[in-house]
């Protein structure tokens, strides 16, 4: 007799009303994001501070909001503050990749990319190991590692890009039959010169931004003794750290931000957002991904740096303190069966279930604090129809960080055009669970042998999130 995976065999229980032996644990209470959760669903859910937060901190909330939503200007203007935009970016605020701090959409038709874009990159020849350490990719000569399709006035943007889908269709294990979006991505009319051959391409829709200064809580130690990189339990999940470059620190460290775990703090998530979306310097990131080929160096900036410590302390700030909302219809008897249905499949092998922040956190409203993000912060091997091919750091072409699902059921109350998946092209939860290959085959395969009202079930829950 065949032997059954322990995602299957714990499945069968569940279809027959067991509980499994070591199951993860099933959320038992609504504040997804701790004592900061707040209760409110509606297409600002994603933009309240955090509930714990003291009142003379929500005012350094509201001026981090304003630089993260309102518009910057080409230099010289007389909005000096925000002045320094590009030369060449991909849209002209945080917000506008964000949207109303949630999800951002894959265009549609002709529309320019705004809250999708490209990463660039060569593979590596092992010519240069420190560009490789320190950027984790090696850039394109003339176009740096992201394709800026917009620019300023007297400037070029580096090209366009077109986005094409083909629908193949996925069969159940009922009969029921699931469309599935397949995207191709092309660059058109490149303005600074040919694109190689062994172009490596990586697209990436903006991701939510509740509840990041809780993710960066999360003791380090605690991530990396998640990890199991050679499989020694036997579980198929092999779940790895990402070892990336802190900027601040000027050593390696453990990264947790970014659809690869590229980044390893807020700040520094941000502030490379500033340089490569929007053409900003600061301190930190006192470079754009502009090349010395391209010629920015001849046009107006907005000083140096050009966005000022203070207001990157602001931003920082402001995106470290974006709250989570509290789950909703814990009562339900199907969402109920649903997370149980989740934890047999083995989703919650890495959509971790609980976590915990430090007790010694910096920030008091962040310290303590029990979470139910629904994430390792680690890589996994998620299969070759999701793979990008593209390494980052340590991450390999078939690895992506996994995202966490806190807020999920209102993503696309908060952005109605919101998709899922690192590059939106699933239009529907159970489309993305579809996509999920490599370490989570498994789990799909058993989603698909699943009756429908057992599905129903799961995205029940999943929207309860």
């Amino acid at each position: 007799m065949s032997r059954l995976s322990p995602s299957l065999a714990a499945l069968l229980l569940v279809l027959a009303g067991h509980a499994t032996a070591a199951a993860p644990p099933l959320q038992d209470t609504p504040y997804s994001g701790g004592q900061g959760s707040v209760a409110q669903f509606d297409h600002n859910a994603y933009s309240l501070p955090l509930d714990n937060l003291s009142m003379t901190k929500r005012l350094d909330f509201s001026v981090g909001n304003s630089f993260f939503r309102n518009p910057w200007v080409e230099a010289p203007a007389s909005t000096e503050a925000r002045d320094g935009l590009g030369p060449l970016i991909n849209t002209n605020s945080c917000q506008g990749c964000h949207i109303k701090d949630g999800r951002g959409h894959p265009p549609r038709g002709d529309e320019r990319a705004v809250s999708l874009f490209l990463r660039l990159s060569l593979p590596d020849d092992g010519s240069d190991p420190e560009t490789l350490r320190r950027v984790g990719v090696k850039p394109v000569p003339g176009y740096g590692t992201q394709l800026q399709n917009a620019a300023i006035t007297g400037m070029q943007a580096e090209a366009s890009m077109q986005l094409t889908y083909e629908e193949r269709t996925v069969m159940l294990d009922d009969g029921t039959e699931v469309a599935l979006r397949v995207p191709e991505y092309r660059i058109l009319e490149p303005a600074y010169g040919p694109l190689p051959d062994t172009l490596l391409t990586s697209p990436r829709v903006a991701p939510p931004m509740i509840g990041l200064g809780l993710l960066e809580a999360i003791p380090t130690a605690r991530i990396e003794a998640a990890a199991d990189p050679k499989d020694d339990d036997g579980d198929g999940i092999s779940g790895r750290v990402n070892r990336v470059w802190d900027e601040r620190r000027s050593e390696t460290a453990l990264g947790r931000f970014g659809w690869k775990a590229g980044q390893p703090s807020i700040e520094q998530q941000n502030l490379h957002a500033f340089a490569g979306d929007m053409g900003l310097t600061s301190t930190l990131v006192p470079h754009t991904d502009c090349m010395p080929e391209q010629g920015c160096e001849s046009m107006l900036d907005g000083g140096t740096p050009e966005v000022s410590d203070e207001i990157a302390d602001f931003v920082t700030f402001y995106a470290a303190s974006l709250a989570v909302p509290e789950r909703r219809h814990l009562d339900d008897p199907a969402v109920q069966a649903g997370a149980e249905t989740f934890n047999a499949l083995g989703c919650a092998g890495c959509h971790t279930p609980r976590q915990q922040t430090a007790e010694d956190a910096e920030r008091p409203a962040l310290a303590g604090q029990t979470l139910w993000p629904y994430t390792d912060l680690l890589l996994h091997d998620m299969g070759e129809a999701l793979a990008d091919g593209r390494p980052e750091f340590e991450a390999s072409g078939r690895e992506w960080r996994t995202p966490p699902l806190w807020g999920i059921g209102l993503a696309r109350v908060v952005n109605p055009r919101a998709g899922f998946l690192h590059d939106g092209r699933a239009r529907s939860l159970e489309e993305a669970i579809l996509w999920h290959g490599g370490e989570a085959e498994p789990a799909t395969d058993g989603y698909k042998a699943l009756p429908s009202t057992r599905r129903e079930h799961l995205i029940r829950f999943l929207e309860s999130l």
